[in-house]
């Protein structure tokens, strides 16, 4: 730590990487490029845009998170970003991998499908994760009559 008493840039890649949700987020970056890296290398690399747009989408909100924008940046809601992003992500990775495994017959091509299925389970199991913070969040309206009734 410096003499003011704020993290340096390691310090908060560091602690934010030992969280929870640090290590999901780093386990989908890691899956994006390994599914990015098969589809390179299967005969048919026509999937390859889902890999990179789910990469770099993890890699901003990597960034975010590491930095705490989420907390200076008040103007978008954070969890619902989050957690639109994972579904998104579980989705697309699941059908896209599903077709591959149906589809292909080339090494490369069945394991990227095969490491598409894990990577989408685990996009959804982020997406899990994140729906019990988002009810939390939400407050009850009153339900009981105003005084001017």
């Amino acid at each position: 730590m410096d003499s003011s008493g704020s993290k340096g840039c390691m310090d908060q890649f560091l602690t934010f990487i030992r969280s929870h949700k640090g290590m999901i987020l780093a386990a989908e970056i890691c899956g994006c490029i390994l599914i990015l890296i098969c589809y390179g290398a299967s005969r048919t690399p026509g999937y390859t845009s889902l890999a990179i747009c789910m990469l770099i989408y993890c890699i901003v909100m990597f960034i975010i998170y590491t930095c705490a924008l989420d907390s200076q940046i008040g103007f978008i809601h954070w969890g619902w970003t989050d957690f639109i992003r994972a579904l998104i992500g579980a989705v697309a990775f699941l059908i896209t991998s599903l077709i591959v495994l149906i589809g292909h017959y080339d090494g490369a091509g069945i394991a990227a499908g095969v490491f598409g299925i894990l990577t989408g389970i685990l996009f959804g199991y982020d997406a899990y994760t994140i729906l019990p913070k988002l009810r939390r969040a939400h407050t009850a309206a009153p339900t009981e009559p105003t005084e001017g009734i």
